[in-house]
């Protein structure tokens, strides 16, 4: 239902067309989002005013915080409603009046993958006004990236432009973001009217943590830890097991684990010898020494923009110093490409440092997220990780991934690390056990695939199970090979896919294999199939979207406008779903 337009020479006052408008939204409102206006309940009572949190998140921290945001408002006498951005239509969002937006950045300046619909329909010219409401816009990001918590930028300058009003100003925050969204939360959420006193929280089973975190990690010890690649392959591909022990922890198929990595040794000792001090060096205002903070407190792997902006007119560096002064994104990328913070120090190797300045430069050390490869039906008591070790050379040194190599080099069975539970609710089995299921994983884009069939395998379903996966290699690249063959001679793993890329003369990748098997994965989506993608988001996951378009637009017989709207739908209804990174 939309609400009647009131013309500007209708034949009312203007607190007439302000009363009118206002009742019209008002009716609408609990005709389609339950209430928008107290409502007496037959015990006498007042029904709570609704407050809408809505989220897009890439990781599930925009969702662990709008359901902080829920508890609050509750607190505060609201009755809070939950939905993800891309659940919400304009018309919608013009019957509501208190909002609250809490919404990460994906990828450099994106909208998360469950908030693009949202902002596509609200940027566009047949968005309504938003006088009758107020908001605030929460924004998740990382300083580390050039369009830093972009998509809560855009999103609330937009709902101002619609004639929208603040609750208070939006937040943007970095990766350490826990303290600041609490407390914009708890200064942005009002008291709601008429509620006197704070109302206690009612319990919900769905919120209770173990207490395990970024910041309180679980020392978890290594079960398993061997390389499944072949000896030939020119990738390092391994599988990880932990134990959960008494943690109390607890997962799902589709989630993620958050990993607290070490610095290698090799690069805080070259740190520290083109600093000229020693290990135990003081840094004034830190707890600990120098070389324990570069070891395990701050990020020396990849540069910070802090560090590059004040390196690059004392590096001596033409290069560096044009692409930085130039404001270049993609040839500042370009050159930076293998630098880890030892690159950047050696440009001029005689300029004096200062330690604890270079250390004002730096960022936090942060968890790296894996896609969990096991179901907890499967494995009680585990959860395995398929990881693969980021090793390269550059100005003739080794260089290593952060986290990757920690595990593969530093953790082996028996030792421990600090680990914690990532949920990850958008992305998930199919609830109905027999729809069918189509997953697109190459590489490590298996391993929740491989949680996802365990799950099936587990619960009995008897939906399709459809995988493409590929590699560059079948002899050496096919990790879970014995697994996955299983799967396939038991029935569990009705159809399987595969794209060696290097196999033959013509590269051969999953979208090429989608595009064969087009009329049976279009049939299969019309069947009530979900789909899903793992992997590489810059080049893979964009050439299968732009493959699935082109499949239905050929198989269905559609316009390009039809198929993206077919695929919007399968978004709608959570039958098209990626973890993509």
């Amino acid at each position: 239902m939309k609400l009647p337009y009131i013309p500007d020479d209708a034949p009312f006052s203007g607190e007439q067309k302000s009363w009118l408008g206002g009742f019209l939204a008002g009716l609408h409102s609990r005709m389609v989002m339950g209430g928008a206006t107290p409502v007496a309940p037959a015990d006498g009572g007042v029904q709570a005013r609704p407050l809408h949190i809505l989220y897009g998140t890439q990781t599930g921290n925009a969702e662990e915080l709008a359901n902080e945001a829920a508890t609050l408002a509750r607190g505060r006498g609201f009755a809070p409603k939950l939905a993800e951005l891309d659940d919400i239509t304009p018309d919608q969002l013009a019957t509501m009046e208190h909002l609250v937006i809490v919404v990460s950045t994906y990828g450099d300046g994106e909208m998360p993958d469950n908030a693009g619909m949202f902002w596509d329909a609200l940027s566009s010219e047949a968005a309504p006004r938003l006088e009758n409401l107020r908001y605030g816009v929460l924004g998740l990001g990382d300083t580390s990236y050039e369009h830093f918590c972009h998509a809560a930028k855009l999103i609330d300058m937009r709902l101002e432009q619609l004639g929208a009003k603040r609750l208070g100003d939006r937040v943007d925050c970095d990766i350490d973001y826990e303290e600041v969204a609490t407390g914009w939360l708890t200064a942005t959420i009002p008291q709601a009217e008429g509620a006197t006193a704070p109302v206690r929280p009612a319990p919900d089973a769905k919120l209770t943590k173990s207490g395990w975190s970024r910041k309180t990690p679980y020392v978890a010890v290594m079960k398993e830890n061997y390389i499944l690649s072949g000896a030939q392959s020119a990738k390092e591909i391994r599988h990880v097991t932990f134990d959960l022990g008494d943690s109390g922890m607890s997962y799902e198929a589709g989630d993620a684990l958050g990993v607290m990595p070490v610095n290698a040794p090799d690069l805080v000792a070259g740190i520290l010898a083109r600093l000229g001090v020693g290990a135990d060096h003081a840094i004034p205002g830190q707890e600990a020494p120098l070389g324990d903070l570069l070891t395990r407190r701050f990020e020396i792997a990849t540069p910070s923009r802090e560090l590059i902006k004040a390196l690059a007119p004392l590096a001596g560096d033409d290069e560096f110093s044009h692409v930085v002064r130039n404001g270049d994104k993609e040839a500042l990328d370009a050159w930076l490409w293998g630098r880890d913070l030892l690159d950047l120090l050696q440009l001029n190797p005689t300029l004096p440092l200062d330690p604890a300045e270079v250390v004002s430069w730096l960022k936090p050390l942060q968890h790296r997220a894996y896609s969990i490869s096991s179901s907890p039906n499967a494995h009680p008591g585990e959860v395995h990780l398929t990881v693969a070790a980021v090793r390269w050379t550059f100005n003739r040194r080794a260089h290593r991934g952060v986290c990757s190599t920690f595990l593969a080099d530093h953790v082996p069975t028996g030792a421990t690390a600090g680990i914690f539970m990532s949920p990850n609710k958008a992305f998930r089995v199919p609830a109905d056990d027999n729809a069918p299921m189509i997953m697109v994983g190459p590489g490590t884009g298996i391993a929740p695939f491989r949680a996802f069939l365990e799950e099936r395998r587990a619960r009995g379903a008897k939906g399709a199970n459809w995988l493409f996966f590929g590699d560059q290699h079948r002899a050496s690249d096919f990790i879970y090979e014995d697994e996955i063959s299983a799967m396939s001679a038991s029935g569990l793993l009705t159809r399987l896919d595969l794209a060696f890329s290097r196999d033959q003369a013509e590269k051969i990748y999953v979208q090429d294999r989608m595009a064969e098997n087009g009329r049976d994965l279009y049939a299969m989506l019309e069947e009530g199939g979900h789909f899903y993608v793992c992997g590489d988001a810059t080049r893979m996951a964009r050439d299968v979207d732009a493959t699935l378009h082109r499949i239905i637009e050929t198989q269905g017989g559609m316009t390009p406008e039809a198929a993206i709207d077919y695929v919007n739908r399968l978004k709608r209804e959570k039958r098209y779903l990626r973890d993509v990174y």
